[in-house]
């Protein structure tokens, strides 16, 4: 009898494993010529697409701020906004058409001079092409016109005032490359003929899916050559074996690391750590009746979720301190809203009063009040005589959700509230939550200094044409929230615009179509006798991979001028991680180079 399918896959996965450690890979692997200093850096997240029109994953847009430059970026120094391609900017009178100056002399990789017509030509591809919104689609939504009436300068008129247009996150790219690109899907758009072509501080090299991204230093970026000639993102299946490699020499950078990893790593001899408020928010979403743009539901959330009162319930029956404290060995600060507090001028606390406290009491009865009284075996019981049962989602490879749903099946179990954890693969996560296929989920986002960005992500704006885009984070959609979204978005004054922000996030909190657990703490360690420096993000008090911009690496100073010891190319031990991972993805599967969506807590 012949072989299932999975256990085809596992002995393939053999065979391939075999064939990798046998060396065919190792030649093309190999320093780059001339040796050079190589930053070899981790990556324990997948990348989901290098086409930056598509890319949402943390490690994907990491890689593209490192490969295309925006109009401006947030600084090193504090965030706020500063030059980048253009070198200055200002609007009319009326504050509905803005004028960037495009920096001159600056050129493509390939020789072409980049233009105030690309940038045009970006954000108009943005405007016209649905399947090129997929990553930045919400910063033109309110975009009248895009034009370039010469090469140095870029006019967009908008519909009304739009506070973020000094802050719009988005990667320019070559018109001459990119207009001859019909489907903005296609495959080959995630290849190094056509990524490979940037104006950026590192130019991509070679792309290898869930194994490596190579990039070079790009000899004639307009800030100067950057003293790290590659730069290496190599692929781990977790974080344990990328420590491994740090402590072995094979890498030089790893972040995401569990308060375990970070204080076994803290003193080691050639090693350093660093620690620093981060710009994610972890959660806990809660589906409130998936719909999509259409307002047609989808998914097959329990519809006891619907009603505000169990959400606000759910949300007083756990203990995000004790998650904190036990489940991130204390590096977090308590959640509230989706904006960290790590940017302290649009960031919002709740007052004492407001807060959901861990309170079973108070939420066994507002249970009661809503309806679900407890059955004789005390689990409740909804207006449909059905028992109130859900199911809680999590990433079955990362240590937060194993650790956690456990708590929170036990809280919520202690308010008759029957809870099933399901810990799958990060796939399958995305793919049904993403879906509305979901009670409860772990998930988590990235922001950006500019809080339009995250406060677009919960408009009804954002809810998604067909199930399956991940362009809402939590299905949320109220009419409160969203006039106060359009009344922030178009006030200039930011002690204003601040005030609105922080009411539309007291209304997110109020309404709970997720729980905000916490802000986790960057930990990050590197071979500190490799290199000596990187600047962080806040200048001398943040983080330094997965900066908001590229200043992390980009300005990474080399340790005595010393390269990569072998002379850049990957290690043994290195490709064993990378064949580890390529294993693992093979064997649950064969989707090694599926183009996937975006998972659970590695969403930007």
């Amino acid at each position: 009898m012949g072989l299932s399918f999975s256990r085809r896959w596992r002995a393939g996965a053999v065979a391939l494993a075999a064939i990798l450690l046998a060396g065919p890979f190792a030649p093309q692997a190999q320093a780059q010529e001339g040796g050079g200093k190589v930053l070899r850096v981790a990556l324990v997240q997948e990348v989901d697409h290098l086409n930056p029109f598509l890319a949402s994953f943390a490690s994907s847009t990491m890689i593209g701020r490192m490969t295309w430059e925006f109009l401006t970026l947030p600084s090193a120094q504090d965030n706020t906004p500063s030059p980048g391609l253009a070198t200055s900017w200002k609007s009319s009178d009326d504050k509905l058409t803005w004028t960037y100056t495009i920096r001159g002399g600056v050129k493509w990789s390939d020789g072409q001079p980049v233009t105030a017509r690309d940038a045009a030509y970006t954000f108009n591809r943005i405007m016209t092409d649905p399947k090129a919104q997929e990553a930045n689609g919400t910063y033109v939504e309110n975009f009248e016109s895009v034009t370039a009436p010469d090469d140095a300068t870029l006019v967009i008129r908008t519909k009304t005032p739009q506070a973020s247009m000094n802050a719009l996150d988005v990667p320019i790219v070559p018109e001459h490359i990119w207009s001859g690109i019909g489907d903005m899907e296609d495959p080959a758009t995630d290849t190094v003929p056509v990524v490979g072509v940037g104006d950026g501080p590192f130019l991509i090299t070679e792309y290898r899916p869930n194994e490596l991204v190579r990039l070079k230093a790009n000899p004639d970026y307009w800030r100067g050559k950057s003293k790290v000639d590659e730069l290496q993102f190599i692929s781990y299946k977790n974080a344990d074996a990328a420590v491994n490699a740090l402590k072995n020499n094979e890498i030089d950078f790893v972040n995401r690391l569990t308060s375990t990893q970070f204080d076994a790593l803290a003193g080691q001899s050639g090693i350093a750590t660093n620690k620093a408020n981060g710009r994610r928010y972890r959660e806990m979403i809660i589906n409130p009746g998936a719909q999509n743009a259409a307002r047609q539901p989808i998914g097959d959330g329990n519809p006891a979720l619907k009603d505000v009162r169990v959400r606000q319930a759910i949300a007083k029956a756990i203990d995000p301190q004790t998650l904190i404290d036990k489940v991130l060995g204390g590096y977090g600060q308590l959640g509230s809203s989706i904006i960290p507090a790590s940017f302290p001028v649009y960031h919002w606390d709740p007052t004492g009063a407001q807060r959901y406290k861990f309170d079973p009491a108070a939420a066994n009865a507002q249970l009661d009040a809503a309806g679900y009284p407890k059955g004789t075996d005390g689990i409740r019981v909804g207006p449909d005589g059905k028992p109130l049962e859900l199911r809680l989602i999590g990433r079955a490879s990362e240590d937060f959700a194993q650790r956690a749903s456990d708590y929170v099946v036990s809280w919520l179990g202690a308010v008759g509230i029957k809870v099933n954890k399901q810990l799958v693969s990060d796939n399958e996560v995305d793919e049904r939550t993403n879906a509305g296929e979901y009670d409860l989920a772990f998930s988590g986002w990235g922001t950006t200094p500019d809080p339009d960005y995250i406060l677009s992500k919960e408009t009804c704006a954002a809810l998604p044409a067909t199930a399956g885009s991940s362009s809402s984070t939590a299905f949320f959609c109220d009419p409160q929230f969203d006039a106060l979204y359009a009344q922030e978005t178009a006030e200039t004054d930011q002690a204003k615009r601040a005030d609105l922000v922080k009411q539309a996030q007291a209304r997110y909190y109020d309404q709970v179509p997720s729980v905000v657990l916490d802000y986790d703490n960057v930990l990050e360690a590197y071979r500190s006798d490799r290199f000596s420096d990187f600047p962080k993000q806040p200048a001398g008090t943040g983080q330094i991979m997965e900066q908001s911009g590229y200043w992390g690496f980009y300005g990474a100073t080399p340790a005595g001028g010393s390269g990569s010891g072998g002379g850049g190319g990957l290690s043994t031990g290195a490709w064993i991680g990378i064949i580890a991972g390529v294993v693992v993805i093979v064997a649950i599967g064969g989707t090694v180079a599926a183009r996937r969506r975006k998972p659970a807590e590695d969403r930007e």
